[in-house]
């Protein structure tokens, strides 16, 4: 009996000792995964509190962003803001039904956001190059652009760019590529019948097919579907013999002129910083530089000819556009009528059938 109990003892006092150990181990493998976690967050600093401001900025329109249903039940609304929440509605069940886009949750809130911006983009290009700075993120890939709930955040993201040429946009409306309800913005509903079902087309693009790190891609299908499907709701909804479906189309044929103009204003551009050589001066660089993105923008006014009705863009002299400008544009319009051509020329015009190729062909 007394060995018993001495064996008993010595296995006891084992275990204590090993159950000793392991505290002592796990606690080491805790302090060391506490420095990695600390020595992290040190090194990728600018990124958490990047990725804080937008979630908390993102997570703050939500919460505050009510039902659609809900407003148009409130008898203090205005109706000229429940007409357009109605027509919002038409034409999300426009899209889901006669284009095939994904029916998700889009657009079924509403987020009075005042008169300010929702947020703003910052757009970097290198300064004697059309070449944007690409902005990696977690999940959703490379962008050419970094946006911002804060404009002062905004400010200080330019300023960590000296000697590039930067630009900071505001936004009318963004998309978490149907991660989040996006709600609709008090923002959009300023815009013309038109122009607002191309927008909520667009951004409903971006929920139904976006492409990892191809965001020319993305942008330049969104805005030719966005367009496509404008056009056949407003002809559907008002009549083509009806003012709102003229305008529009007005509207468009000064959208085209644009994006013909700048596009091929960015290639001067391209072919004029080719030709720079290492033995210019930096001056000589800029005034040649400034010259032809001034003769551009003189050259934009004959795009309102002959089209009363579109408003004209005037430009300051101290705030001509720079590099920036041109990466943004051909971002959203170097690409359009390429999909325009393909949808015509294959399709003959069956968009269902054409949004089903483009799902199969591409890894959404």
């Amino acid at each position: 009996m007394v060995a018993v109990c001495k064996k008993s003892v010595f296995i006891e006092t084992e275990v204590i000792l090993l159950k000793s150990t392991m505290k002592r181990i796990l606690k080491k493998i805790g302090l060391i995964i506490s420095a990695l976690v600390l020595a992290l967050l040190i090194w990728q600093w600018d990124w958490v509190r990047y990725g804080y401001g937008q979630l908390s900025g993102g997570a703050h329109v939500l919460l505050a962003a009510k039902p659609v249903k809900e407003v148009l039940e409130d008898p203090t609304v205005n109706d000229s803001i429940k007409a357009k929440l109605t027509l919002i509605e038409d034409i999300r069940r426009f899209a889901i039904d006669s284009l095939g886009l994904n029916d998700t949750p889009l657009y079924q809130s509403y987020y009075d956001q005042g008169d300010e911006p929702i947020c703003y983009v910052v757009t970097v290009a290198e300064a004697y190059r059309v070449k944007a700075i690409d902005f990696s993120f977690p999940l959703i890939g490379s962008f050419t652009y970094k946006g911002f709930f804060d404009l002062n955040r905004a400010k200080e993201e330019v300023k960590a760019w000296p000697g590039y040429d930067t630009e900071i946009s505001p936004v009318s409306a963004y998309s978490t590529l149907g991660y989040f309800n996006d709600p609709i913005l008090s923002g959009m509903l300023s815009l013309p019948e038109g122009r607002l079902a191309s927008l909520i087309m667009h951004e409903m693009t971006h929920a139904t097919l976006f492409i990892k790190n191809q965001h020319e891609f993305n942008e330049n299908l969104a805005n030719f579907i966005g367009d496509y499907g404008a056009i056949r709701f407003l002809a559907q909804r008002f009549g083509t013999h009806s003012s709102i479906y003229r305008a529009y189309l007005e509207g468009k044929v000064f959208r085209d002129r644009y994006v013909h103009h700048f596009n091929r204003g960015k290639q001067s551009l391209d072919s004029l910083y080719e030709s720079f050589s290492d033995q210019q001066s930096i001056a000589e660089k800029n005034r040649l530089k400034h010259a032809q993105i001034r003769y551009i923008i003189q050259a934009s006014d004959t795009l309102y000819r002959g089209l009363a009705h579109v408003r004209r863009r005037n430009w300051k002299t101290n705030e001509l556009p720079n590099n920036a400008f041109f990466v943004g544009f051909s971002t959203y319009n170097s690409r359009r009528n390429e999909f325009e051509i393909e949808f015509r020329k294959k399709f003959q015009g069956d968009f269902k059938r054409y949004l089903s190729y483009l799902k199969s062909k591409y890894d959404s």
